[in-house]
């Protein structure tokens, strides 16, 4: 088959020669850093390092997935309005790294960083309730510039399925939605549904459509956010290589115009529901 110099060569319909590169330069990127020996966890390398390592998941992500998992600009929120007018939107896409502290008395603490640009800006940190019991069990959302609290997730303790209410900051707070996890579903899904939209039920029969779904990889945590019209507005990949400020991380970007403030705390729910199992698969590791 002749093709021109801007074409791939082919073998029927499939395209290899982009995942052959997609594998070349991931090894040689690997090889690059481990013939160096020990590195300095200086806060410029860090950032360095964690940039490449997320721009080089994205590029083989997009290729593989024919950009199906790429991000979309959001024009719009399905609630008005956003969380933090500080933190909440970008007219860029973000990339943000979740580190669950190592000294906890609730297990439900995290930080988030903002490391868009190799930035290293705190932006989000979480703290969760020491009791556990109707009413008490909930995750604060707070400005990590200001210490303002801007969202509060209160775990529904009898429910068909893992569900969090979603509400904005302060006494007598306006419940913005609710995210449950899915009750039929062939593989592990999130829903993010929003109050007054009407519907009832638990099997989600009689619901209205989620305004966001998220689907993946919850263990490895590699998985998407999406909206109703099926956008990529989020989505979160494991930093396995590469650590950042010396404590394993995670990574998720946010499309521009998507609210991160509500991203941030669907992802914690959604790592409380999977806390055992990553702790298993961390002793795993270790051992």
């Amino acid at each position: 088959q002749t093709t021109n110099c801007n074409s791939t060569m082919r073998i029927g319909n499939l395209s290899y020669l982009p995942l052959l590169w997609a594998c070349c330069w991931q090894g040689m990127v690997c090889s690059a850093f481990l013939l160096q020996g020990p590195r300095k966890h200086t806060a410029a390398g860090r950032q360095a390092v964690s940039s490449l390592h997320m721009n080089l998941l994205t590029d083989i992500g997009d290729m593989l997935g024919g950009n199906s998992n790429q991000l979309q600009a959001q024009q719009s929120l399905p609630y008005d309005p956003a969380f933090c007018s500080d933190l909440s939107l970008s007219s860029d896409d973000r990339t943000f790294a979740v580190q669950e502290r190592l000294v906890s008395f609730t297990g439900e603490d995290f930080d988030m960083v903002d490391i868009t640009g190799g930035r290293n800006e705190p932006f989000v940190r979480v703290r969760g309730a020491m009791l556990h019991l109707p009413g008490k069990d909930k995750m604060r959302l707070y400005n990590s510039r200001s210490g303002d609290e801007r969202l509060v997730l209160d775990r529904k303790l009898v429910a068909a399925t893992p569900t969090y209410d979603i509400y904005r900051a302060g006494m007598g707070a306006e419940k913005i939605g609710w995210i449950e996890k899915k009750l039929i579903s062939m593989t592990d899904t999130f829903d993010v549904y929003m109050e007054g939209k009407g519907g009832f039920g638990v099997t989600g029969l009689l619901k209205p459509p989620p305004a966001y779904r998220i689907t993946g990889d919850f263990l490895d945590r590699n998985f998407v956010m999406r909206n109703e019209n099926d956008e990529v507005v989020a989505r979160v990949s494991e930093d396995w290589v590469f650590e950042f400020d010396a404590f394993n991380h995670y990574q998720v970007q946010v499309a521009q115009g998507m609210d991160a403030v509500l991203v941030l705390a669907c992802l914690c729910a959604i790592d409380e529901e999977f806390d055992e199992e990553h702790k298993a698969k961390r002793e795993a590791e270790e051992n």
